[in-house]
Order: C-alpha cells, then sequence, then structure tokens
C-alpha cells in the first residue's frame, strides 16, 4: 500500500510504501473508525432524548388530545345552534314575508290595480352578470344579513299598514259617498217638489223622484253603502228599505215588489235590496227614491248626477 503525500506550500510530493503490519493496522482504522462513530452517536441520541419517550409523556399528550377533541365538540355544538337558531329565524322572517305578501294583495285588490302589475304570488325577477370573485358566506356574516332583512321588514310592514288604512279610508269614503240612481234602466217620471197629485190632481209636495221602469221585477239597488234602518210595509210607501250611510245621510227606496233585505243588514253599495212594483199610494212600476240630510229630505237630482268617487 502506499500514501501520496503532497506538500501544499511548495507543491512537492512525498510516497510512502506501506508493508505488513502497518498495512494491517491502516485498513482496520478505516474499517473501525467509521462504525464506533455512528455506535457512538447512536448512544448519544438515545442518552439524550431517553427522557422524552416516557408513560408520563404519553399520559400528558393523550390528555392534552382529549382536551383538543372536547373543545372541538364544544366548537361544533355552539355552531350547531347557531345554525339551528338562523334557521329558526329565517323561518319566522319567512313567515312575516308571507303575511306582508296576503297584505299587498288585499291591497292592490283593494286599489283595484291592473292584474299582474303588483303579483305578489310569483317570484321577484333577479339577475346580472357576477364581477370579481366570489366568497362563502360565513354565519356571522349571515346574521348581519338576516338582521338587515327583518329591519327592511318593519319598514314595509309599517309602509303598507299605512297605505292599506289610507286606501280603506278612501274605499270606505266612496262606498258610502252618495252618487248615481237606484235602477239601471229607466227615466224620471216625477222630479222631487211641488206637482200635482195622481190621485187627487191637487198641487202636492213630492218628497222624492219617482223612476219609472215600464214593469214591475227590475232590480233597486242601494246608491251608497250602510246599514238597513227599515224593511217592510210602510203608510204610503208600500213596501220599502231605508238606509242609513251615515254622516247623516240616509237613503230610501219605496213601492218594491218584494225586498231582499231585513233591519240590520250591511249592504254595499250597487248590491240589489229589493225589485220594482206597486205596492202602496202607486199608479204603477216604479221606485220612489228620496235622500235624508241630518233628518230633513233634500233634492236627490243633485246626487243623481254626481260622479262617483
Amino acid at each position: 500500500m502506499k500514501l501520496i503525500l503532497v506538500d501544499q506550500r511548495y507543491g512537492r510530493t512525498k510516497t510512502i510504501v506501506l508493508r505488513g503490519w502497518l498495512k494491517g493496522l491502516l485498513s482496520i482504522c478505516l474499517i473501525v473508525a467509521p462504525t464506533a462513530l455512528g455506535y457512538f452517536g447512536y448512544q448519544l441520541s438515545i442518552s439524550g432524548h431517553k427522557n422524552i419517550f416516557t408513560e408520563e409523556s404519553a399520559h400528558n399528550w393523550n390528555q392534552q388530545l382529549a382536551s383538543q377533541i372536547e373543545q372541538l365538540e364544544e366548537i361544533k355544538d355552539k355552531s350547531d345552534h347557531q345554525i339551528e337558531a338562523l334557521t329558526l329565524r329565517l323561518a319566522l322572517l319567512q313567515a312575516r314575508l308571507t303575511r306582508l305578501d296576503a297584505l299587498g294583495e288585499t291591497i292592490t285588490s283593494v286599489a283595484e290595480l291592473d292584474e299582474g302589475e303588483f303579483n305578489f304570488s310569483d317570484d321577484v325577477g333577479l339577475g346580472g352578470p357576477i364581477i370579481g370573485t366570489t366568497e362563502t358566506i360565513n354565519i356571522a356574516e349571515f346574521a348581519e344579513i338576516l338582521d338587515k332583512f327583518e329591519n327592511q321588514l318593519n319598514d314595509r310592514k309599517n309602509q303598507l299598514e299605512i297605505l292599506e288604512s289610507l286606501i280603506s279610508d278612501r274605499k270606505i269614503e266612496s262606498d258610502v259617498f252618495i252618487a248615481g240612481r237606484p235602477v239601471d234602466q229607466g227615466w224620471i217620471a216625477s222630479g222631487f217638489g211641488k206637482r200635482p197629485d195622481p190621485f187627487t190632481g191637487k198641487m202636492t209636495f213630492h218628497s222624492g223622484v219617482d223612476f219609472s221602469t215600464g214593469r214591475a221585477g227590475a232590480e233597486i239597488k242601494t246608491v251608497a253603502s250602510g246599514v238597513v234602518t227599515w224593511s217592510g210595509p210602510r203608510s204610503r210607501y208600500g213596501l220599502m228599505v231605508e238606509v242609513n250611510h251615515g254622516n247623516g245621510f240616509a237613503t230610501r227606496y219605496a213601492h218594491a215588489e218584494k225586498l231582499f233585505v231585513n233591519v240590520g243588514d250591511i249592504v254595499e253599495k250597487g248590491e240589489s235590496v229589493a225589485l220594482v212594483g206597486s205596492t202602496g199610494r202607486s199608479t204603477g212600476p216604479h221606485v220612489h227614491f228620496e235622500i235624508y240630510k241630518n233628518g230633513r229630505v233634500v233634492d236627490p237630482a243633485a246626487y243623481i248626477h254626481r260622479t262617483a268617487r
């Protein structure tokens, strides 16, 4: 075996020839040294970390793991409760929205809006392109959206209730507004005021307007909504219906052939209350129509030619 030594400073080399026992000793050193170093390193590693992998450390790890699992379960339960609460809240808001839809449909009907203009039974048309990235809504953001939605519902509910009240008041005012004729077809045979009496020929006061239809059986309709305060025979009037419209107004429909209403009934504007006849002091089929204001009879002509509200 030869060893070549190089002088780094002068670049000279020197060769040493190993023979016999020196050769064997060097070989043993080259083989044993790495093995010994590996063994001592292993022992050092074990001796430096032997206190880490103990029964106590394993027990502590198990406790930490169990604690983390428990915390995860608590977080899961809390999330489940939050989701249940949000779901319940959403259901309540949906119920309130359903009631608002019903209120909106009522207002649409009362206001006589065009069919389909405000159709509360159809879904609202929404759409548009997506701009930018999309993100998943978390529970906190969802709760915030519900808060805003609830506030909007409260605001809309108040507005719709006020609108319904105004429209209802206007409708009631329109319904009790006396205007129009008690029969769809016919002509005025006798007006209000002084006239020759059809039975005696003497000048007498006529307290209403006579509408002649030429035949019995035509429908007599109320000119405004109200409550029936008389329905039956009355001296000189024959079969008569009287309706109180409030605000000091009342109307009478006399000489009927048949009555359809009773005292206490609530009648709507344009509702049929009797049939034209010739009962009482009458010369033929007609309806005697009277209007009272604050207990005094007034000329119906101004109300007959009124434009309905």
